[in-house]
């Protein structure tokens, strides 16, 4: 057969399990919707999906297992991702220091966020996390298909399109809510919670 159904459920079971489990694009998310609002939020979602369409092309097309398999590109690849990871803590950290500074209280809104789109993307193009994801869980579910490559593009369609649905009910739970938190006490824990968790997630990018 053309396409192979019968892997479907279970690849949809495992594909859950993996969506709702957070990390660092979940935490951005949060973080991005709650200070800067739902369009923000929704332009940092873009670019963290353009950034693992690209991942899934790459795993598709055969150029991922080429990059896997070069020790020196993975390895920098990760240091490029753990480096981008706590510059996003020290942005984080630097931007209540000044606006803590520049108006003495912590009753302040938070400065706007320049280019939430790119952030996003940088912050899932860098993790080669999502590439080795790719690479190992997507070509278990192929099946019987007659056409694995078209297999591989259903199943990686698939995967974005739950991911998406998740990260988009994130951000708008995340916006509505935003103006029930404008204490800032609230705001700068969720920072420092941002921050705590993507300095320790980018140590466990270099560990791995």
């Amino acid at each position: 057969m053309l396409l192979d159904p019968t892997p479907l459920p279970a690849f949809l079971l495992a594909s859950a399990v993996v969506i709702i489990t957070p990390g660092v694009d979940v935490f951005l998310l949060l973080r991005t919707s709650l200070n800067h609002g739902r369009k923000a939020g929704l332009l940092a979602l873009a670019g963290i999906h353009s950034a693992s369409a690209l991942q899934v092309a790459l795993v598709i097309s055969g150029l991922g297992a080429l990059i896997t398999n070069a020790p020196g590109v993975l390895v920098a690849l990760k240091w490029v991702g753990a480096a981008y990871l706590l510059y996003l803590a020290g942005s984080i950290v630097r931007g209540y220091w000044l606006t803590r500074r520049e108006s003495g209280s912590l009753d302040v809104p938070p400065p706007e966020d320049a280019n939430p789109y790119l952030r996003g993307l940088l912050s899932n193009l860098t993790n080669p996390k999502m590439l080795l994801f790719s690479l190992a869980f997507l070509p278990q579910f192929v099946g019987s298909s007659a056409q694995p490559a078209l297999q591989l593009v259903a199943l990686g369609v698939v995967f974005l399109v739950l991911a998406a649905i998740w990260e988009v009910t994130i951000v708008l739970a995340a916006a509505g809510i935003a103006d029930r938190l404008k204490n800032p006490r609230v705001s700068k824990s969720l920072d420092a919670l941002s921050a705590t968790a993507f300095v320790t997630i980018s140590i466990g990018l270099v560990a791995s």
